[in-house]
């Protein structure tokens, strides 16, 4: 009885102290596709007030994903695979670039590969802290849209991840209502530019 006890408090241990680097592997195994809702603050370098948006994610391993932003304004960014898409609604423009120049240079990109972080980042565990298991990640290429990453996770999903640029400036995401292996509509993927809207190719290797 005792032994069965202790085995139990061994492996009960053992979840409760799951490192970062594990809950990151344990998302990139479970969440074949996934969807939540965000909240974003951009902090500047210089001090200028904080900029706070929010909006939806989804998700469809590999490289497919949907990045909606709602409030204060609308802008939307999709992965169908092959290429990314952004449309700025109040410009009426769409930029588009290739995927693999786009993995790992926006969160969405990160969280969708199935080995982006791995690939392009080395990865240490960043420790426990607000209840979060976190992964530390910094890119191995110098030209890196990111100098380092942060992502804090919970049962086996991110909730939270911080961004710093080379400009010093710092990205801040929550994710609230995160749900894995749902029913996600194939076209959710899919983008068609509007009418009359200015369609810009990104250089290739730009990120």
């Amino acid at each position: 009885m005792k032994a069965a006890l202790g085995a139990w408090l061994l492996a009960a241990s053992a979840v409760a102290q799951a490192g970062g680097i594990d809950e990151l592997h344990a998302f990139l195994d479970g969440a074949k596709n996934g969807r939540a809702t965000f909240k974003q603050t951009v902090v500047a370098r210089a001090g200028r007030p904080p900029q706070v948006s929010s909006g939806t994610f989804a998700f469809q391993r590999p490289g497919k994903f949907r990045w909606s932003y709602d409030k204060p304004y609308e802008q939307l960014v999709v992965g169908d695979g092959a290429k990314v898409w952004v449309y700025d609604k109040d410009l009426n423009q769409v930029i588009v670039r290739a995927l693999d120049a786009a993995l790992g240079a926006t969160p969405a990109a990160l969280l969708a590969g199935d080995n982006a972080l791995e690939r392009n980042f080395t990865l240490v565990d960043g420790g426990n802290a607000d209840g979060l298991a976190w992964v530390d990640a910094t890119p191995k290429a110098a030209e890196s849209t990111f100098t380092k990453v942060r992502i804090g996770f919970k049962g086996a999903l991110p909730r939270a991840m911080e961004l710093t640029d080379a400009f010093g400036q710092s990205t801040r995401l929550a994710f609230d209502s995160f749900e894995k292996n749902v029913n996600l509509a194939a076209d959710l993927f899919r983008f068609t530019p509007p009418p009359g809207a200015d369609v810009v190719q990104a250089p290739s290797g730009s990120k």
